[in-house]
C-alpha cells in the first residue's frame, strides 16, 4: 500500500473561543467542516454553538451556518449525506441555568440541522427517538441511515447522576428519513462510548469504539447489523475517526503520551494500528475529521489548545492538515 504522510498543517479557525470536535465531508461540489464553538470552554455550557464552514478548494473557507439549542450544550457535530440532504447531527446535554453540574445522562437529546444545497439551512430540529441517548457519528447505506448513541443501561437514574462506565452502552440506531430513529442493536454492552462507523464494500459495518479509559475496540457486524463482534485494540483512542481512503482505512483520535495527550493518525491493517503521524497538538485536542480530495491527497481536521490556553478553556483552535500518498 502507498505510504501516507502529513505534508502541511495550518491553523484554520481561531476566534478566541474554545473551538473543538470537528468533522468533514463532501456534499455536491463543495467541502464542509463543522465544529463546536464556545466562549466558556470544553465543559457543559448553553453558550455553545455548532458552526459549519464550506470551501470549494479546501483553502478558502466561509461560514454557511451556525446553530444552538436553548438551555442545552451542543457538541460533537457530525455530518451525514443522506436522502439528497446534508445533515449535521449534534449531541446535547441539558444545562440547568446557573448550575452546569446538575446534569443527567437520561436528559440527552439529539438535534440536527440540514440543507438540500449546502447554503440554505433548516433547523435545529429535535431527533425523535434519541431522548436518553448521547448521539455521535452517523453513516448511510442502501437507503437507510445509522447513528451511534450512548446511553445508560435501562435508563437507570442514579442519585449522583453519574455515568458509571460499566453501565454505559453503545447502541446502533436506524432511520428511514434521518429525523426519526429507533434502536437496532447493542454494540458495546459495557464501557460504551464514542463510536465511529464505516460501511465496507460488501455491506459489512465496521466500527472503532472508544471504551472510556480502556483500550479502544474494533467492532464489526454483518447485515442486518443486529449482532456485533468486538475485539480490543492495543491502545486508547479518544474521539475516534474511521475513514476509507482508496484501499486504505484510516483511524484517528487522541493518544495518551508521557507528555500529555496528542492527536494521532493511524492506518488500520487487519486488526492492527500502524502509526502514520502525530499532529502538532497538545492540551485539549483531538476529534479529527477527514475528506478525500483525490487518490493521492486529502484533508484532516482536528482541534487543539496547544497554541492557546493549553487546557480545556478558551482559546483553542481548529487545524487543517494536508495528507499525501506516495
Amino acid at each position: 500500500m502507498p505510504s501516507i504522510r502529513v505534508s502541511s498543517v495550518r491553523q484554520l479557525f481561531n476566534d478566541g473561543n474554545h473551538n473543538a470536535f470537528t468533522d468533514m465531508c463532501r456534499f455536491s461540489d463543495r467541502l464542509y467542516l463543522t465544529f463546536r464553538s464556545c466562549p466558556d470552554g470544553h465543559m457543559l455550557f448553553s453558550s455553545s454553538r455548532i458552526v459549519v464552514l464550506s470551501s470549494t478548494d479546501g483553502i478558502d473557507w466561509k461560514q454557511v451556518h451556525s446553530f444552538s439549542a436553548a438551555n442545552r450544550d451542543v457538541r460533537d457535530p457530525h455530518f451525514l449525506v443522506f436522502d439528497n440532504k446534508l445533515f449535521v447531527y449534534t449531541g446535547a446535554w441539558w444545562v440547568t441555568p446557573g448550575n452546569a453540574e446538575d446534569r443527567d445522562v437520561n436528559d440527552h437529546l439529539g438535534f440536527c440541522a440540514w440543507s438540500k444545497d449546502g447554503e440554505n439551512w433548516h433547523g435545529p430540529r429535535m431527533l425523535d427517538g434519541t431522548h436518553g441517548h448521547y448521539i455521535w457519528r452517523a453513516a448511510a447505506n442502501n437507503g437507510l441511515a445509522y447513528l451511534n448513541g450512548r446511553r445508560i443501561r435501562n435508563f437507570d437514574v442514579l442519585g449522583r447522576r453519574d455515568e458509571p462506565p460499566e453501565w454505559m452502552e453503545s447502541w446502533l440506531l436506524q432511520s428511514f428519513d434521518g429525523f426519526t430513529w429507533t434502536p437496532l442493536s447493542l454494540i458495546q454492552p459495557a464501557h460504551g462510548d464514542e463510536t465511529a462507523l464505516l460501511f465496507e464494500n460488501n455491506d459489512d459495518l465496521l466500527a472503532v469504539a472508544r471504551a472510556g479509559g480502556r483500550p479502544a475496540q474494533l467492532c464489526s457486524s454483518k447485515p442486518p447489523y443486529t449482532d456485533w463482534k468486538c475485539t480490543d485494540l492495543d491502545r486508547h483512542i479518544g474521539g475516534p475517526l474511521l475513514a476509507r481512503w482508496g484501499n486504505q482505512i484510516l483511524v484517528g483520535g487522541r493518544k495518551h503520551t508521557e507528555d500529555g495527550p496528542v492527536t494521532a493518525l493511524y492506518e488500520l491493517v487487519g486488526t492492527e494500528l500502524e502509526e502514520v503521524a502525530i499532529l502538532p497538538s497538545g492540551g485539549d485536542n483531538s476529534y479529527p475529521g477527514f475528506v478525500e480530495l483525490g487518490p493521492d491527497s486529502a484533508l484532516l481536521s482536528y482541534y487543539s489548545s496547544h497554541e492557546g490556553s493549553g487546557t480545556g478553556l478558551a482559546p483553542s483552535a481548529i487545524y487543517l492538515a494536508s495528507l499525501e500518498k506516495h
